[in-house]
């Protein structure tokens, strides 16, 4: 009912008037059954954008820190993105990882649409991520098609870091369903787990026109805070010591 309520009535045409989404190839996106969609990601507004445009219900697999927030504001997040659809999973890997896949492969097996990033968490940069393999085994061990989504201009509305986003219009691009019937039995086979990813994140790529780059997002986001930390004690460093002896 809140999903609902927030779609059509709420959330769904701010969405609407403040971003005035151009919407391309939604026709690929199935009227029914189950099915993957498989998008960039590169801003929080791309969880709410994508799914209100959507005629059917779309569920994400989101990460466990916006259901576990303390206080009154960590509840109504924590309520708010239930409402929106939103599943709760654990990235820390191991144990973890396998809770989500089986977390996506639920959502599946009801004839539904999930929704994932395969690149694991949102470009720091606007540049497209090396792929994560948890879309490619789902796909395959649920025998169900991936349809590659890109989202385009929502890392200029809102990048990392803004809390509000800009008003201005923004591109939601679908591509053809990806059918991997083909590997169907290999959801264990690592070769095979990764090239159905990287046929997935080439189509992404194809569609949003991005920059790719061939390593994880998280490993580069660490990085660059890393070296955001290094230059910034380089010029405390730099600056906080005592002048010369007179």
């Amino acid at each position: 009912m809140l999903y609902q309520v927030l779609k059509y009535l709420l959330l769904g045409p701010l969405l609407r008037l403040v971003f005035r989404p151009r919407i391309e190839g939604l026709e690929h996106v199935p009227e029914e059954g189950a099915a993957i969609i498989a998008s960039n990601h590169l801003s929080v507004v791309d969880s709410f954008v994508m799914p209100a445009i959507v005629p059917r219900r779309v569920t994400f697999l989101a990460k466990a820190e916006y259901f576990t927030g303390p206080g009154l504001k960590g509840r109504l997040t924590a309520a708010f993105f239930r409402g929106v659809g939103q599943i709760p999973v654990d990235r820390s890997g191991g144990r973890a990882s396998q809770a989500a896949l089986s977390s996506g492969l639920a959502v599946l097996r009801k004839g539904r649409l999930l929704g994932i990033y395969p690149e694991g968490t949102r470009s720091h940069d606007g540049r497209l991520y090396k792929g994560r393999t948890g879309v490619a085994s789902m796909a395959v061990t649920a025998g169900v098609p991936v349809v590659p989504c890109a989202m385009i201009g929502t890392f200029e509305a809102q990048p990392t870091g803004r809390r509000l986003p800009r008003v201005m219009r923004i591109t939601i691009r679908f591509g053809a369903p990806l059918d991997f019937s083909r590997y169907a039995g290999l959801a264990d086979e690592r070769a095979a787990l990764r090239a159905v990813t990287d046929e997935i994140m080439y189509e992404i790529l194809t569609l949003s026109g991005q920059e790719y780059v061939d390593t994880y997002a998280g490993e580069a986001k660490a990085e660059a805070q890393a070296q955001a930390r290094a230059r910034a004690q380089g010029r405390r460093g730099h600056g906080g010591g005592k002048g010369p002896a007179r």
